[in-house]
């Protein structure tokens, strides 16, 4: 391919020689280069337009906050169930103070404590120095509310227990002025016989008359001067119809010469609890109850139980 090249001053030519391939070259240049700056510009734009997280990373979050929206949900509902077994626990304590507060006052009453002296149902006056401890600024972690109401429940153990020993202590006190014999064996009448020797009146001769005679009408009532377990209720030779009772510590007590018996063998009975009706069966003058008190088998005197008060 030849170009010519023209000079208008000198009125000369010049022709320039150019290869063959130029054009292709030319053509190439031109049509290549666009081609390869729109292709770059368009995977440019498409690389731009790509987003910033991908299908597959969005799908592990989105299962990821679904985990964490589950467990969430699970320490959700353990928290509630622990409140609520909290709530519970915190119910029964309540309900523990309320039964310690009626043992209590139920105790000061058996007691016979004044109500002005001992109030069960007021928290008890507490004070005292300050510990050096204290004064140097201890450092103190309060504990937390689980902890405390442990520690509250440990301390309503320690004090129901201590208060039942105390019932137990003030019931076997009870017990015990109850069991303890005092008074006469019968509701009406008077004592025709003491203890001790006498005449008898069936041979005449001195004998020991190892109880005490009481008389009155016929089917009056006879009563047992402390409580007890009847351990016989029957006839006896001597005595006619017979009751035994067993106090306990060593001392028994024997109610003879009865018309009737209200009690049987195993009954429990209380401090002036009729147990018989007045008669004469067995060996006997008229109706009377005789009245004896054993202790460790042997009959003692019952003058001195008869003239204690009764409680």
């Amino acid at each position: 391919m030849n170009i010519i090249i023209l000079n208008n001053q000198r009125g000369q030519s010049r022709a320039l020689h150019l290869p063959r391939r130029l054009p292709w070259l030319l053509a190439g240049v031109l049509v290549v280069i666009p081609a390869a700056v729109g292709m770059g510009a368009w995977h440019l734009m498409q690389w731009l337009n790509d987003p910033l997280i991908s299908a597959g990373t969005a799908r592990v979050w989105d299962n990821e906050l679904r985990q964490q929206r589950e467990q969430l949900k699970s320490l959700e509902q353990r928290s509630n169930e622990e409140l609520r077994a909290l709530t519970l626990r915190l119910a029964d304590v309540q309900a523990r103070l309320v039964r310690l507060d009626a043992l209590g006052e139920r105790l000061v009453d058996v007691a016979g404590i004044r109500a002005d002296e001992f109030d069960f149902g007021s928290p008890p006056a507490m004070g005292g120095p300050e510990s050096p401890e204290d004064a140097a600024g201890a450092s103190f972690q309060p504990p937390t509310h689980a902890q405390a109401l442990e520690e509250l429940v440990l301390a309503l153990d320690r004090r129901e227990q201590q208060l039942n020993i105390l019932e137990d202590l003030l019931n076997n006190r009870h017990q015990e002025r109850q069991a303890s014999l005092a008074g006469r064996p019968v509701s009406r009448g008077w004592m025709s016989s003491r203890f001790g020797y006498r005449t008898d009146p069936f041979n005449g001769q001195r004998a020991m008359h190892k109880g005490v005679d009481f008389a009155g009408k016929e089917g009056s009532e006879i009563v047992a001067t402390a409580s007890g377990v009847v351990t016989y209720s029957g006839e006896r030779w001597g005595y006619g119809l017979m009751v035994e009772i067993n106090h306990g510590n060593g001392l028994s007590t024997r109610y003879g010469h009865a018309r009737e018996l209200l009690v049987n063998p195993g009954d429990i009975v209380k401090p002036g609890q009729i147990i018989a009706r007045m008669g004469s069966s067995g060996r006997s003058t008229g109706p009377h109850v005789h009245y004896e008190v054993l202790k460790n088998g042997r009959q003692v005197n019952p003058h001195p139980y008869i003239y204690r008060p009764r409680h």
